[in-house]
Order: structure tokens, then C-alpha cells, then sequence
């Protein structure tokens, strides 16, 4: 049995039959091909499958496909536009917060939750937005900086974060 349902995902009208025992990041990955988001644990501990839905972070992997009717769904292939990286891609690469990769969609998609909602980050709201998002290559040092730099470049650009 599938179910319809009807979602933007990346900006984009979608009508997907899916079965309903199926999570979002299932749909996402094998239906519509966005391997930008990360199976990890499949439990929710590691945030490596974190997307935005209706601009809130979410882990994809407890989210049920059904229930995204109605809903936007923002992943990591989402953020670019024109073939320009957003500003929080920028940060990232910029300050090398990006080792093996695995981990970063998912944070650079809270990142941009986290900016949407609050401008200018101090260091330990960065660290709130991303807690449960588990990263083994760094110390996060680089993460931290690289949310605040992409803090950074918001201000001085005047730009309201938004997909």
C-alpha cells in the first residue's frame, strides 16, 4: 500500500507516492535522489540526516514520509542557488570546518535554522543549535567558527538568512 502526498522540497511541488511505514530520509534519499543526506544511525543521535522542514531542523530519519504533506523540505542540495554556495557553505569551506564531510549537511542546514532565528550567535548558542550532531574528524572548533563567520557575513551584507 502507498500513500500520496504532496511536498516542496528544494523549492520545488513534488507529488510522491510513498509507503507509509517509510521515513523522510529514506523518501529523500532513494526516491528523489538527494544523497546530500546522510543515513547514520537511523535513531536520531547523530544528525547526520538533519533537514529543514518548514525551515526547522528536524532528524529526516524519525520523520515519517507522511507526514511532510503539506510541508517544505529543505535539504543540503537546496541551500545553493545559481551555482553560488549560501553564505553558511562559504563559512564552512572557508574556515575548513569540512573534514570528511559525512556530518555537514546536517549541520550546515541547523546552521542556517539557527541564523534565521538568531542574527548574531555567540559561541555557546552555536553550540546549543548543534547539539546532536555528532562530527568524529574535529573538534568542532572550526564548526563553531565557521557558523559565526557565516553570522558574519549575513551582517555585513545586510541578508536575512532564508532558503
Amino acid at each position: 500500500m502507498r500513500v500520496d502526498i504532496d511536498a516542496v522540497v528544494n523549492g520545488r511541488n513534488h507529488r510522491l507516492s510513498v509507503v507509509p511505514s517509510h521515513s523522510l530520509l529514506q523518501v529523500l534519499r532513494e526516491d528523489l535522489g538527494l544523497t546530500g543526506v546522510k543515513n547514520g544511525c537511523e535513531e536520531g543521535d547523530c544528525g547526520a540526516c538533519v533537514v529543514l522542514l518548514n525551515g526547522e531542523p528536524v532528524n529526516s530519519c524519525l520523520v515519517l514520509a507522511v507526514e511532510v504533506d503539506g510541508c517544505e523540505v529543505t535539504t543540503i542540495e537546496g541551500l545553493s542557488h545559481d551555482g553560488e554556495l549560501s553564505h553558511v557553505q562559504q563559512a564552512f569551506a572557508q574556515v575548513g570546518a569540512v573534514q570528511c564531510g559525512y556530518c555537514t549537511p546536517g549541520m550546515v542546514l541547523a546552521t542556517q535554522a539557527l541564523l534565521t532565528r538568531n542574527p548574531d550567535p555567540t559561541a555557546d548558542d552555536v553550540k546549543a543549535a548543534l547539539v546532536g550532531h555528532l562530527c568524529r574528524c574535529t573538534g568542532y572548533v572550526k564548526i563553531v567558527e565557521a557558523v559565526q563567520l557565516a553570522a558574519e557575513f549575513q551582517r555585513s551584507e545586510g541578508v536575512t538568512m532564508h532558503e
